[in-house]
Protein backbone atom coordinates (compact mmCIF):
# COMPACT_ATOMS: atom_id res chain seq x y z
CA UNK A 1 0.00 0.00 0.00
CA UNK A 2 2.96 2.39 -0.26
CA UNK A 3 2.67 5.58 -2.31
CA UNK A 4 -1.12 5.54 -2.51
CA UNK A 5 -2.87 8.78 -3.23
CA UNK A 6 -5.02 9.99 -0.32
CA UNK A 7 -8.16 9.25 -2.39
CA UNK A 8 -7.11 5.63 -3.03
CA UNK A 9 -6.06 5.17 0.60
CA UNK A 10 -9.44 6.47 1.81
CA UNK A 11 -11.26 4.10 -0.55
CA UNK A 12 -9.19 1.14 0.71
CA UNK A 13 -9.79 2.08 4.35
CA UNK A 14 -13.54 2.32 3.75
CA UNK A 15 -13.56 -1.07 2.01
CA UNK A 16 -11.76 -2.59 5.01
CA UNK A 17 -14.22 -0.93 7.42
CA UNK A 18 -17.13 -2.37 5.41
CA UNK A 19 -15.56 -5.84 5.58
CA UNK A 20 -15.06 -5.52 9.34
CA UNK A 21 -18.63 -4.28 9.89
CA UNK A 22 -20.00 -7.27 7.99
CA UNK A 23 -17.90 -9.64 10.12
CA UNK A 24 -19.01 -7.83 13.29
CA UNK A 25 -22.68 -8.24 12.26
CA UNK A 26 -22.19 -11.97 11.69
CA UNK A 27 -20.53 -12.43 15.09
CA UNK A 28 -23.14 -10.27 16.83
CA UNK A 29 -25.86 -12.43 15.31
CA UNK A 30 -24.11 -15.52 16.64
CA UNK A 31 -24.01 -14.12 20.17
CA UNK A 32 -27.63 -12.92 20.05
CA UNK A 33 -28.88 -16.31 18.80
CA UNK A 34 -27.98 -17.87 22.16
CA UNK A 35 -27.47 -15.15 24.79
CA UNK A 36 -27.36 -17.65 27.66
CA UNK A 37 -24.35 -19.53 26.26
CA UNK A 38 -20.87 -18.82 27.51
CA UNK A 39 -19.02 -16.72 24.96
CA UNK A 40 -15.50 -16.70 26.33
CA UNK A 41 -12.32 -16.57 24.37
CA UNK A 42 -8.67 -16.52 25.32
CA UNK A 43 -8.49 -12.74 25.81
CA UNK A 44 -12.12 -11.58 25.76
CA UNK A 45 -15.54 -12.43 27.04
CA UNK A 46 -18.83 -11.41 25.41
CA UNK A 47 -22.03 -10.97 27.34
CA UNK A 48 -25.46 -10.04 26.05
CA UNK A 49 -27.18 -7.39 28.15
CA UNK A 50 -30.77 -6.24 27.66
CA UNK A 51 -32.07 -2.88 28.80
CA UNK A 52 -34.84 -0.44 28.03
CA UNK A 53 -34.46 3.23 27.31
CA UNK A 54 -36.80 6.06 26.59
CA UNK A 55 -36.41 7.64 23.16
CA UNK A 56 -38.08 10.62 21.58
CA UNK A 57 -40.08 9.64 18.48
CA UNK A 58 -41.07 12.68 16.40
CA UNK A 59 -43.32 10.51 14.21
CA UNK A 60 -45.77 10.34 17.13
CA UNK A 61 -46.26 14.14 17.11
CA UNK A 62 -49.26 15.63 15.36
CA UNK A 63 -48.64 16.44 11.70
CA UNK A 64 -49.27 20.14 12.35
CA UNK A 65 -46.23 20.25 14.63
CA UNK A 66 -43.96 18.07 12.44
CA UNK A 67 -44.65 20.26 9.39
CA UNK A 68 -44.30 23.59 11.23
CA UNK A 69 -41.06 25.31 10.12
CA UNK A 70 -40.70 26.94 13.55
CA UNK A 71 -39.68 23.55 14.91
CA UNK A 72 -37.06 22.85 12.24
CA UNK A 73 -33.51 24.00 11.90
CA UNK A 74 -31.14 24.06 8.94
CA UNK A 75 -27.74 22.41 9.24
CA UNK A 76 -24.79 22.23 6.89
CA UNK A 77 -23.82 18.63 6.18
CA UNK A 78 -20.48 17.82 4.53
CA UNK A 79 -20.03 14.38 3.02
CA UNK A 80 -16.85 12.83 1.65
CA UNK A 81 -17.69 10.20 -0.95
CA UNK A 82 -15.41 7.71 -2.68
CA UNK A 83 -16.18 7.21 -6.35
CA UNK A 84 -14.39 5.19 -9.01
CA UNK A 85 -11.92 7.31 -10.91
CA UNK A 86 -12.46 7.88 -14.58
CA UNK A 87 -9.41 6.66 -16.41
CA UNK A 88 -7.83 9.20 -18.68
CA UNK A 89 -6.00 7.99 -21.75
CA UNK A 90 -2.83 9.77 -22.73
CA UNK A 91 -3.42 11.46 -26.04
CA UNK A 92 -0.01 11.02 -27.64
CA UNK A 93 0.81 9.47 -30.97
CA UNK A 94 1.80 5.84 -30.50
CA UNK A 95 0.43 5.53 -26.94
CA UNK A 96 -0.44 3.14 -25.61
CA UNK A 97 2.17 1.06 -27.40
CA UNK A 98 0.54 -1.84 -29.25
CA UNK A 99 2.73 -4.80 -30.01
CA UNK A 100 1.96 -7.87 -32.07
CA UNK A 101 1.69 -10.74 -29.53
CA UNK A 102 3.02 -13.21 -32.10
CA UNK A 103 6.20 -11.16 -32.56
CA UNK A 104 7.01 -11.35 -28.81
CA UNK A 105 7.52 -15.13 -28.76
Amino acid sequence: MPNLSPADELAEIRAEIARLKAREAALRSLFLSDPAASHSGRWSRVEVVQSQERRFNPALLPDSIRQDPRYCDLRLVQTVRCLPATLTVAVRPGWPIRRDPAALH
